[in-house]
């Protein structure tokens, strides 16, 4: 029998988020003043493992098979992520608590359907455990679906543990493909929830028509003039305007979606639409954060888009009393937050410590979250 290893070991946390642009992962050590990051590693996603996961998105042919195939080719890559983080900081695998692994999300509907709705994130977490020779913490927001809650966002009481201030309202907003939005509130409450997209329109938009698979730093989209018209459209839509919990994905916001906006306007110039795309992201998040962030005196970006400079501009030009900064000021990388989260809550699945709030997704009450494959 393997020896156990103890509960406050190192945890690596994997995530490939809606973005599918490929694998972040961090080994996250966690000492007495709180979690902190000993390495990153990132792996791209080739262009067929990306389209067929974008296309399981979507209802097709043979969907079983294909998302099993996947999941396992996914899995590879995790595999290959975990072996760079070891190899990076010299650990073996015995020194490792546990692996946090996402998993890709593919469907996302809570509560649809039959009351209960589902979420969907292709994994094998038991093939990674025989990769790796590590317990592996897979299937985080099937419980909270369960207990009546969205399953998502799960990251903000992550935020709260690494970017909380005591007696300051601090916003914390992670653009990936979809945006969600965290508020750390000076009295120590925390509220949660999906802003609508973030990068997801962006990139589709840009791979559509440059072949490139995002705008890197927004070049292509500052090209363009903002449409009011299409503008006025994206933002009629329910989901900006509903009360919390709430939470999105490609099920939504995807480019089926954009081109029923763009009935009639289909003669404009592809680098305005991604203009107004970006204006879109902006303004969702602008307006999350003017709802719900009383006296906030800062808000920290995280996820791909806070590497966008054209997104960031708008972002800071329409909460010019906020403080808007890259999560790299406040000490995690942008892109290492949502791998170091999933690290944390693999963390607090092996102790069995509840991650989710009411607050948040709406669960019935605080659960723990994931569930565990042994090495």
């Amino acid at each position: 029998m393997a020896a156990s290893r103890p509960e406050d070991a190192p945890c690596i946390g994997l995530m490939s988020g809606t973005s599918m642009d490929g694998v972040d992962g961090v080994l996250l050590d966690f000492p007495a003043q709180g979690p902190a990051v000993q390495a990153h590693a990132f792996r791209p996603f080739d262009a067929v493992l990306r389209a067929e996961l974008l296309a399981l998105n979507q209802a097709g042919s043979n969907e079983l098979h294909r998302a099993a195939l996947a999941a396992n080719r996914l899995v590879a890559i995790y595999a290959e992520v975990v072996a760079a983080l070891l190899a990076r900081t010299g650990l073996t695998a015995d020194a490792v608590a546990a692996i946090g692994a996402h998993g890709q999300t593919v469907r996302h509907q809570p509560g649809a359907h039959d009351g209960i709705g589902y979420t969907i994130q292709l994994n094998n977490p038991a093939l990674l455990a025989e990769s790796t020779g590590i317990d592996v913490v897979a299937d985080f927001r099937s419980r909270d679906v369960a207990a009546g809650g969205q399953g998502a966002p799960l990251v903000p009481m992550f935020h709260r543990e690494v970017f909380a201030r005591p007696g300051r309202t601090v916003g914390v907003l992670n653009i990936g493909g979809i945006s969600n939005l965290t508020v750390l509130a000076a009295k120590g409450t925390v509220l949660g929830f999906d802003c609508g997209p973030g990068n997801a329109l962006m990139d589709g938009w840009c791979q559509r028509h440059t072949g490139k698979s995002y705008d890197d730093g927004g070049s292509w989209g500052a090209s363009g003039t903002v449409l009011p018209a299409l503008l006025d459209r994206l933002l009629a839509d329910p989901f900006i305007h509903a009360d919390p919990p709430k939470s999105t994905g490609r099920d939504l916001f995807n480019l089926p979606w954009l081109e029923a906006q763009l009935g009639g306007l289909e003669d404009t110039h592809p680098a305005d639409v991604q203009a107004t795309l970006l204006a879109y992201t902006a303004q969702t998040c602008a307006l999350a954060v003017r709802t719900s962030t009383a006296g906030c005196e800062q808000l920290i970006v995280c996820g791909g888009g806070a590497y966008n400079t054209g997104l960031m501009q708008e972002l800071a030009s329409r909460l010019p009393d906020v403080a808007v900064v890259t999560s790299a000021e406040a000490g995690i990388a942008p892109d290492q937050v949502e791998a170091a989260a999933f690290a944390w809550l693999a963390h607090k699945a092996v102790r069995r410590e509840t991650t989710s709030l009411k607050s948040i997704t709406g669960t019935r009450g605080a659960r723990v979250l994931g569930a565990i494959y042994p090495r």
